[in-house]
Formats: C-alpha cells, structure tokens, sequence
C-alpha cells in the first residue's frame, strides 16, 4: 500500500513539473528583453532638450541687455548735450544783459568824441577820450557784438526801426536808411539793440 502511495506522488510531482517551467518561461525578470523584442523597441524613446535653446535663451539675454545699455548711454548722452547747451544759453544771456549795460556808455563816449572833435581842448584829452572808446570797442567784438549796418542800406525790418521817414528826391535813396539816429548792434547772429533809423520816401 505505502509502495502505491509513493508511485503515486512521484507521478503527481512530473505531472507538476512542465506547469512550473511554463510558469518560470513566462515571467521575465526587470530588463530582460522579452522573447521576439527588438533591441529598438525595448528601449524606449525620451525627450530630448537640445543645448541650443539654452543658448538661444542666453542670446536673447545678451541683446536685451545691450539694447537697455545703448538706450541708456543715448540718454546720457543727451542729457549731457542738452546741459551743456544751457550752460552756454545762461553764460550767454548773461554776457547779453551786460553788453546791453554798455551801450548806452558807448552812446555817450560817441557824443564825447563827436564834441572834442569840434572843440579846441588839448589833444591829451582827445587821444584819451579815444582810447578809452577803442578798447570798449575791442571788448565788445571779442564777445562777439558788431554794429549793424544801417546807413545807405536797405531798410529791414530784421535789424532796423524806423523812427521817422524824409522825403528825397533821388529816386534810389528811397526806402533806403539816410540817417542813423541811434546805432544798432547784434551778438552772433541775434540782434541786441535795433538801429534806429529815418529811411528815405
């Protein structure tokens, strides 16, 4: 009887034994390529991220910040124009003020002169008077003031103001300045004093 059991067990475990090597066939360990899996298909396909969008990205950066540091340095530089040309109007309309002081003293010295011409003072006072004059005159075109012209000329209302009208019977004389009655001057180009002036009818 225990001889039956025993052929009877042995012929149940061969039984078992072809199910345990379908079973051990069938389970595939972690990364084993599984039977008719290609070596492309087991491995699967990541996403990439190319180096070039990092530097793409820092390209953009780059030209970002240069442009901000051109705008930058194109303000500055205007502003720094901009300062000096008020600095310049300032200094400039201050010489102006000054200039504009004088004129009247340079009206008088031309009456002095006018009348020590025709007097019989010394001529110690005549040279002084004028050299005194002349270096006001110096002073004055070294700042950059010249008289403007007026007598014979064209009236023009841009240097001129006509403070009376005389008939004439020259023809060409007429519209024309034919006495100066106070002399006019301009700094640069800018008129600081009109000539006052009678023009011919």
């Amino acid at each position: 009887m225990k001889k039956k059991n025993m052929e009877h067990k042995a012929e149940q475990n061969k039984a078992s034994e072809p199910q345990t090597e379908e079973v051990k066939e069938e389970t595939q360990q972690p990364g084993e390529q599984a039977p008719g899996q290609t070596d492309g298909q087991a491995t699967e396909q990541t996403p990439e991220h190319p180096a070039s969008d990092d530097t793409q990205e820092l390209k953009d950066k780059l030209a970002a910040a240069n442009d901000s540091y051109l705008r930058l340095a194109a303000e500055f530089d205007n502003y720094r124009r901009r300062s000096a040309r008020e600095r310049l109007d300032l200094v400039t309309m201050a010489n102006e003020k000054l200039i504009q002081e004088m004129l009247p003293i340079i009206d008088d010295f031309e009456r002095a002169l006018a009348a020590l011409r025709d007097s019989e003072d010394s001529a110690s006072a005549k040279e002084g008077t004028e050299l005194i004059y002349n270096k006001i005159i110096a002073f004055l075109k070294k700042n950059g003031v010249s008289e403007i012209e007026a007598l014979g000329q064209e009236f023009d209302t841009d240097y001129h103001e006509a403070v009376a009208q005389f008939p004439v019977e020259d023809a060409q004389q007429k519209n024309k300045v034919v006495e100066v009655a106070q002399k006019g001057y301009k700094m640069g180009d800018k008129v600081i004093r009109y000539a006052k002036v009678v023009i011919g009818i």
